[in-house]
């Protein structure tokens, strides 16, 4: 199988200082890990082209837009106590917000079997009209809004230890896309509690598993198994797309999960279940330790790619069980 491993080296541009977690270090680790496991004749590299006005405004309205490119413009600065950008930044968000836009064109040409988005900044935060947690624009949102425009029936599956606040609030009461997200609780930012399962129109396309502190990977995989697995029976998604975020690693600095980068390999081979090969799709969001950041996207990677690599042991024994029987007294009811 081939992977298209999506980037482009603007991406570095984006000079968050070197205090800040989301700095340039951790795409080199993601690409110079993707290098060092030996997954070049797995992996095609291509660049990815900046989104389009009228793509990023299917998820954020122009006055946001208007106001944040007019930021960049200007030099750039604090946007709150985690979020920064500099000039370069609005160049990055777009690319950013392109690649999985690049990348869907590429798989519907036959060029790959699946495509990871080696990206920053990541997305997964960024609402309709905030940038926070790190996040500009939203990624996943943009390239999610694309394939339901066009009939689609997309899943995002986000495994980011950090709640997708940006990606819930985009798709909250649209039933075209349904978003899953397996995160810490409570943590940053403080959404994706059990009873949030979307509105309106939406209502029931919104899982969220708010896990404990120290869970292991068994938990998750159990999450997949006897929730996800018939809930997306029901939805028939055309496209599966993961929010790959690797701070639910044991060793990140910013989050207490108990997860190790054979967790990520196991999982994401799990979700490849619910989408054909062409149709799947990954973006990078957070992973702060440089080491286990670029283990978990090489096991990530390998498992888009069909190959077997745990770079170290999963686990197992760890709290949560009881989030999972929860979501699904409350799903499959």
């Amino acid at each position: 199988m081939t992977i298209l491993l999506t980037t482009h080296p603007r991406y570095l541009d984006h000079e968050t200082g070197a205090w800040h977690p989301e700095r340039p270090a951790r795409l080199e680790a993601v690409l110079a890990g993707v290098a060092a496991a030996g997954l070049d004749e797995d992996v095609r590299r291509v660049e990815a082209r900046p989104a389009t006005r009228a793509e990023v405004e299917r998820v954020h309205p122009a006055g946001y837009l208007d106001a944040l490119e007019r930021f960049c413009a200007t030099g750039g600065g604090d946007i709150d106590g985690d979020t920064v950008a500099v000039q370069a930044s609005w160049d990055a968000a777009l690319l950013a917000a392109g690649a999985g836009l690049d990348a869907i064109e590429r798989l519907e040409r036959g060029e790959g079997d699946a495509a990871f988005c080696a990206v920053r900044p990541p997305g997964h935060h960024a609402t309709p009209d905030r940038a926070m947690g790190f996040c500009l624009l939203s990624n996943v949102a943009i390239a999610a809004a694309a394939l339901a425009e066009r009939g689609e029936r997309v899943v995002i599956v986000d495994y980011d230890a950090h709640h997708g606040n940006g990606t819930q609030a985009a798709f909250e009461d649209d039933p075209r896309v349904l978003y899953v997200s397996f995160h810490e609780y409570p943590l940053y930012p403080g959404t994706g509690g059990l009873l949030e399962i979307g509105s309106g129109a939406g209502r029931g396309t919104t899982v969220n598993f708010p896990l404990p502190a120290g869970v292991t990977g068994d938990v998750l995989r159990a999450g997949v198994e006897v929730v996800l697995a018939p809930v997306l029976a029901r939805f028939d998604p055309t496209w599966l797309l993961i929010s790959a975020g690797f701070d639910a690693h044991r060793d990140d600095p910013l989050t207490s999960m108990g997860l190790t980068s054979g967790d990520f390999a196991d999982l994401t081979r799990d979700l490849l279940a619910f989408a054909p090969a062409g149709r799947r799709l990954a973006f990078l969001e957070g992973g702060y330790d440089l080491d286990a950041l670029s283990r978990s996207t090489t096991a990530c990677i390998g498992a888009l790619a069909g190959l077997d690599l745990h770079p170290e042991a999963p686990t197992a024994g760890g709290p949560g069980r009881d989030v999972v029987d929860d979501v699904a007294m409350l799903h499959l009811a």
